[in-house]
């Protein structure tokens, strides 16, 4: 309710505004309102990886399985209203399948100042992170960057907070819904992230047009600023004896806009024999990429939290290089030294780059569900259709395969589903895992 007694809410659950010209209805600079979409049967609801991402913070928070298969269901149904997105804030009108009306919201924590300060000052510096987003995309080094700076613009578990007048004390099945419309409406805009962060897309651009020309007119930094002269110490039996003197901690390393280009081997002499020179320019150059991307791991907030990832095997390695697409004689000595084939080593590198290790571990092990995995395994597969929808489907350790069609599913170690399309007779991932297993399986259908 705004301060002048207008209730922008009521125009947000029937879809009314001031037309803008596109799919949406803005009335005010810092709220959107989204006409309610069509139907989405037979379809996931995110393509996306950041539309996923929402859906995954969704799916890892609510409590109830039964509630997120009937918001599905309401979704996929065309139940879900006119949202409206605001700074914290999403908002629709849900149908019940007998017409009883509801009003869910959806909370986000809005950033702060100083954190929207931090991101656009980073944005600046990256003048593609601001192309892609003009391009309705969202590139995952923006979210990797951001989150360097101590910023997290993707929701985690926890941050979706749900409030319903049907008074659910979690996720109902309406909430859910939203969330699940949300992020069909990701998909189109990123945009829609950064309004419910607090900032609308005009005000963002405005603010990034006027950083940008600060940032090109001053002048440059030397490269090298002269050292201070050293303080002058304490003596040690003092410094013993008063505990409380103590230096302060070094700031931590800034973290390079880019990775270090490794020497150039391109000379006059030619190599030694047997020493592949472009093979190991190939291998500094991925070592540098690889470098970058710890240091910057190692410089966000709550790191020293997290477990220490196990180093990866000779074969894991072998496809992380092959996804940096070297050229074929590299690609071949990969597949070689990796005991794969060349088909091998490609259908490797896809799973990869669905999911790192544990996609590949999805594509070439196979195991047999320990009881309370299987019996959870199970349990998801009743929830996920609406009777009578769900596939007939043949299981064999951790796979389940669609009667009839191309399409399986594979169950990880870590509980969630990995989708597969069979290709020339071979199986190949079809998307990245999802924790619902019909989300996972309409991503093999919707690449028919």
């Amino acid at each position: 309710m705004r301060s002048d007694g207008y209730d922008e809410t009521h125009d947000a659950a029937h879809g009314r505004g001031g037309d803008n010209g596109s799919d949406d209805v803005t009335s005010y600079d810092n709220e959107r309102t989204f006409e309610a979409l069509p139907p989405a049967h037979g379809r996931g609801f995110a393509q996306t990886w950041w539309g996923q991402a929402w859906m995954k913070a969704l799916e890892d928070t609510a409590l109830d399985l039964a509630q997120l298969k009937t918001g599905r269901r309401l979704a996929r149904a065309g139940a879900v209203g006119a949202v409206s997105v605001r700074p914290g804030r999403i908002t629709a009108v849900v149908q019940d399948k007998n017409g009883t009306a509801h009003r869910s919201d959806v909370l986000l924590q809005e950033l702060s100042d100083d954190e929207w300060d931090r991101l656009l000052g980073m944005a600046v510096e990256r003048a593609g992170h601001i192309a892609a987003l003009l391009d309705r995309e969202m590139p995952p080094h923006l979210v990797e960057d951001a989150a360097t700076a101590g910023v997290e613009l993707l929701p985690g578990i926890g941050d979706l907070e749900p409030e319903c007048d049907c008074e659910a004390w979690d996720h109902c099945g309406h909430t859910a819904a939203l969330c699940y419309q949300v992020a069909r409406l990701l998909d189109q805009d990123p945009f829609v992230l950064l309004l419910m962060r607090g900032r609308g897309e005009r005000e963002l651009l405005d603010e990034l047009q006027v950083r940008s020309v600060a940032h090109q007119a001053a002048p440059e930094a030397p490269r090298e600023e002269a050292r201070e002269a050293a303080q002058e110490g304490v003596d040690a039996a003092e410094a013993y004896e008063d505990g409380a003197i103590l230096p302060p901690l070094p700031e931590p390393p800034v973290l390079p806009a880019e990775p270090g280009l490794p020497p150039s081997l391109d000379t006059e002499a030619e190599p030694a024999p047997g020493v592949d020179a472009a093979a190991l320019e190939f291998l500094a150059a991925r070592a540098a990429a690889e470098a970058h991307r710890l240091l910057a791991e190692a410089l966000a907030p709550g790191h020293e939290q997290q477990p220490v990832d196990p180093g990866l095997t000779p074969g894991e390695d072998a496809v992380r290089l092959a996804a940096a697409s070297p050229e074929a004689a590299i690609a071949g000595r990969l597949a070689e030294g990796s005991g794969r084939d060349r088909d091998g080593l490609a259908r490797a590198v896809t799973a990869w780059g669905y999911g790192g290790r544990a996609a590949l571990a999805v594509l070439e092990e196979e195991w047999t569900l320990e009881a309370g995995s299987l019996a959870r395994a199970r349990a998801a597969l009743d929830e996920a259709w609406d009777e009578g929808e769900r596939p007939t489907l043949r299981a064999a350790r951790n796979r389940w395969t669609v009667v009839g069609a191309d399409a399986q599913l594979r169950h990880g170690r870590d509980g969630r589903w990995w989708p597969y399309r069979k290709d020339h007779g071979r199986w190949v991932p079809a998307g990245p895992a999802a924790n619902d297993p019909a989300t996972a399986l309409a991503a093999v259908t919707a690449g028919d």
